[in-house]
């Protein structure tokens, strides 16, 4: 049976390089995001979604219907020191990141079938990170709530990961709301590629992984070895 997968954020960056991964491997992928990604490839279904409205997800999931799981590849950073802290965006952060997540987690996991895959993706900087507070604190409590969730669904073996990526070459490397934190080039001499973190989300989504569960496994090109 063809899985069902959902990836949130299906338009740009990691997400769409996540589902255009899925469909090569034979899934079935919704891509939920603002803006039509444009995959033509069998197997992709677009739905526009604004993530922001957490209320309007479970709506979504009575029109979707049962899946196999989902990644949540949606977000988005602003980043300022104390001082300048924007708490609007902090709050917009929060719930893009952590809201969202915690929507779909409650409006998918109870049906969803047995031996499902949650993968959400977070960030290194989640342990903390200067200038990046409010976007480290949703990322870090991203890692939380997956390990709680893991812990929940661990009988139905459904598991719950945290893949963290360093400065990775996306559109959002580029984002001018960035701009009082520059990203770092991590020690490999190069950005990770999102090609790079969808192939880790791909083998986290497949069979080989059933006993991996409740963990943040990073993609840092050696970054969070300092």
């Amino acid at each position: 049976m063809t899985r069902r997968m959902i990836v949130t954020g299906a338009s740009s960056g990691i997400g769409r390089a996540i589902a255009t991964r899925l469909l090569g491997d034979g899934f079935e992928v919704i891509g939920l995001s603002r803006s039509d990604p444009g995959l033509a490839e069998p197997g992709f279904q677009y739905v526009c979604a604004d993530l922001n409205d957490n209320a309007s997800i479970g709506k979504l999931a009575e029109q979707i219907g049962v899946v196999d799981g989902f990644v949540h590849a949606a977000g988005f950073m602003k980043a300022t020191r104390l001082g300048d802290l924007d708490l609007a965006s902090g709050e917009a952060m929060w719930r893009l990141h952590v809201g969202a997540a915690a929507a779909l987690a409650n409006a998918f996991a109870p049906t969803m079938r047995a031996g499902g895959r949650i993968v959400l993706i977070g960030s290194r900087v989640s342990g903390g990170a200067a200038g990046r507070s409010q976007y480290a604190a949703a990322k870090a409590a991203m890692v939380g709530m997956a390990r709680s969730w893991a812990m929940e669904l661990a009988p139905r073996g459904i598991t719950v990961n945290v893949v963290s990526p360093a400065a990775t070459e996306t559109p959002m490397l580029r984002d001018p709301q960035r701009e009082s934190s520059a990203p770092i080039v991590p020690p490999i001499g190069r950005y990770v590629q999102a090609e790079e973190v969808a192939s880790l989300v791909a083998y986290l989504l497949g069979d080989a992984a059933g006993a991996i569960t409740g963990q943040q496994i990073m993609v840092c090109g050696g970054s969070s070895l300092s």
